[in-house]
């Protein structure tokens, strides 16, 4: 009687590659209901002008704009930060520069991924503001100026969304550690820094930049979810396209 065939040990590291990958991934739809979920009450919110929400927007921008207009010189390094370096544009072009190094690698449906992602955004952005029509501070000694409507805030929209895509592609690549937690470290201050100079230079109310942290976090979120479906990574050749990143 031949002997039963014993299962391989590379389909069993397969499977439990399969299955540890799995479970870091199911997180996104939760989060991505989440955060819609949350940004849809601010929404109501700031649409109803609630009383309490707006009594807390005019408290804070006003205790950071005195502080604003009494240091000029913190005012304006603030300004080269919200104005330069975080700056939506910016943002835009730490994207492109991802899905170039993407398509170059072999990953053109990932790249074509981020790249639609990050124009739904704007897009996404812009329509709200324009439906939602909400004014931004006025001041009689502004420190910065801003155009289109308040809410959601661009720049904390466009730094949330740059920063989830850059770090969701590391993972998906199984980058080294200290690329990520680099670029986890450099997306927490950025991230959390221009939501703070926008408020400070006096363009945006607080909930303007929750809003806009809500809303990316939803999308990056969504995105993950739907790539996951939708484009499952394969084992063998994934591993050898992003063998680069580990190195």
């Amino acid at each position: 009687m031949p002997p039963t065939p014993q299962p391989s040990v590379r389909s069993s590291a397969v499977d439990d590659d399969r299955r540890a990958d799995l479970a870091r991934r199911v997180p996104a739809l939760p989060c991505a209901v989440l955060c819609t979920v949350v940004f849809g009450l601010l929404l109501t919110l700031v649409a109803m002008g609630w009383g309490p929400l707006m009594s807390v927007d005019r408290a804070l921008a006003g205790v950071l704009h005195r502080t604003a207009v009494a240091a000029p010189g913190w005012t304006r390094l603030n300004r080269v930060l919200s104005d330069w370096l975080w700056d939506p544009w910016m943002m835009r072009a730490v994207l492109v520069g991802a899905v170039v190094l993407l398509v170059r690698r072999g990953e053109r449906l990932l790249g074509v991924w981020v790249a639609v992602t990050a124009l739904v955004g704007t897009g996404l952005q812009q329509v709200l503001k324009a439906v939602v029509g909400r004014d931004r501070p006025v001041w009689a000694d502004p420190v910065d100026t801003a155009h289109y409507a308040a809410f959601p805030s661009g720049h904390a929209m466009s730094a949330l969304v740059a920063g989830a895509l850059v770090l969701w592609v590391l993972r998906l690549g199984g980058a080294r550690p200290l690329w990520r937690w680099t670029a986890r470290a450099v997306a927490v201050v950025s991230v959390a820094g221009v939501g703070f100079t926008r408020v400070y230079l006096g363009v945006h109310w607080l909930s303007d930049v929750v809003g806009g942290w809500l809303l990316g976090g939803a999308l990056v979120a969504a995105a993950a979810a739907a790539y996951t479906g939708y484009a499952p990574r394969p084992e063998v050749s994934g591993a050898a396209r992003w063998a680069g990143w580990r190195s």
